[in-house]
């Protein structure tokens, strides 16, 4: 009866946000307080459980979220995303396009979402493509692609963020393992762009000149100054993780005390929005304001944190039934094992289309199997979130709002978005996925 009714929840998250459009933050709490009433829990356990849940979860990766989406809309209103293009072109060269864009795609989607990051470097995309005199749709699956990767992988990008939170896994070693996988995807969404999808001709038309690209850069901060606030915080927050190895490598006196304190998301993410602030040439103390850039920030930031705490009421109406136990039994003899989270992450965002909405689910349906299911370590933890993350990639097609940004800004058919984005979107997964497995069997 409680499985019946866990995928008679989900069934109601995916066809009330699709159908009927409604808002998953709504979406989420129904399903948690009718679960809780439908299986048995006392009305006033149901209640306890919800705003439990919401505040545990907010509590943990809120501050955390308004910083990264401060981060994001600083590095994309300032020309800062521009600056990055250029600096990985000149590493890469103009002869690799597609290469410069996943990897240009998988650096902006860790602060700014791929919604956002897409439309934002579209341009560049197009006056890349044209210089070079190559079909749009090679770099633009790549930069899709690598938007995409991040965007389900690696922290501070909201859903890892929710999904570490909500298993109350190690972040530091979340974004190790995100990254590790990370890169076997963008290898594979690399290849993917350049053997097939560049076989596709699509006319770059560009809507800028490289002269207007230019003029717009030359308010742009320079390319030091617009890596630091994504790169800072990583590290901050990673050397943290090894600061509190068992073997001690920093001591146990104040440089290891430091590093617990500046590795601390909230505090590594905060000093990256104080190095975000210097990304503007011509400094406003308005881009401050409740109407400035950090407002406009703040705004985007909400939506996300709502609907990751409905996502944590919803798990915690799941830890305290009874309904860990059933799964539990019922798992053990199925033996699906890390490819658990991601089937389940795959379905609800082939589903209903969110990446995000997809990552936080699935962790709140695992939060209460963790134990039963023998992931009890850090590492196993961040192998699950690893695993879910590759699971919500797969796959993105017409439901997902991003199927469209990519289509529509590429001059794509929605046959050639399916045969192209959706494609892609699978063999990013599927290799994530596979890398998450092998890893799972050489370490834990």
């Amino acid at each position: 009866m409680l499985v019946f009714l866990l995928l008679v929840c989900i069934l109601f998250i995916v066809i009330s946000t699709t159908k009927f459009k409604l808002h998953p933050f709504i979406a989420l709490l129904l399903a948690a307080i009718g679960f809780g009433l439908f299986s048995g829990m006392p009305m006033a356990e149901v209640v306890k459980s919800v705003n439990g849940g919401f505040g545990n979860t907010i509590g943990y990766i809120g501050i955390v979220i308004v910083a990264g989406c401060i981060i994001g809309t600083f590095l994309e209103k300032s020309g800062g995303a521009f600056v990055m293009a250029q600096k990985i072109l000149k590493l890469f060269g103009e002869k690799h396009v597609p290469l410069v864009m996943v990897i240009l795609g998988y650096f902006v989607s860790i602060p700014v979402y791929a919604d956002s990051g897409f439309v934002l470097l579209s341009p560049l995309n197009k006056a890349l493509s044209n210089r070079v005199k190559i079909s749009l749709a090679g770099p633009a699956i790549a930069l899709s692609l690598g938007l995409t990767i991040t965007h389900c992988l690696v922290p501070p990008t909201p859903g890892p963020i929710a999904a570490a939170g909500i298993l109350e896994a190690d972040l530091g070693l979340v974004i190790i393992v995100g990254i590790a996988v990370s890169v076997f995807a963008v290898f594979a969404a690399w290849i993917f762009a350049t053997k097939f999808a560049s076989k596709i001709y699509i006319n770059p038309n560009p809507e800028k000149s490289e002269a207007e690209i230019k003029s717009e850069m030359k308010e742009a901060p320079s390319g030091l100054n617009a890596f630091v606030p994504i790169i800072v915080p990583l590290l901050l927050i990673v050397m943290k993780s090894v600061s509190d190895f068992p073997t001690n490598p920093f001591g146990t006196g104040f440089i290891k005390t430091l590093f617990g304190f500046l590795g601390e998301p909230v505090i590594a993410l905060m000093i990256g929005v104080l190095f975000a602030f210097r990304l503007p040439k011509k400094f406003d103390r308005n881009m401050l304001s409740t109407t400035g850039w950090v407002g406009k920030a703040l705004i985007s930031a909400a939506v996300i944190i709502l609907i990751t705490g409905a996502g944590g009421s919803f798990g915690m109406v799941l830890r305290n039934s009874a309904i860990a136990d059933v799964l539990g039994d019922s798992f053990s003899d199925i033996n699906l094992s890390i490819w658990l989270p991601f089937i389940i992450a795959a379905s609800l965002k082939s589903a209903q289309g969110s990446s995000t909405v997809a990552v936080i689910t699935t962790a709140s349906i695992m939060a209460p199997l963790m134990t039963i299911l023998g992931f009890d370590t850090s590492l196993e933890k961040a192998l699950v979130i690893a695993a879910i993350g590759s699971g919500s990639m797969v796959v993105s097609q017409v439901n997902d709002s991003f199927f469209w940004v990519v289509t529509q800004f590429s001059d794509m058919t929605v046959k050639t978005g399916y045969k192209l984005h959706t494609l892609g979107t699978l063999v990013c997964g599927v290799t994530g996925m596979l890398v998450v497995w092998l890893m799972y069997m050489l370490f834990c």
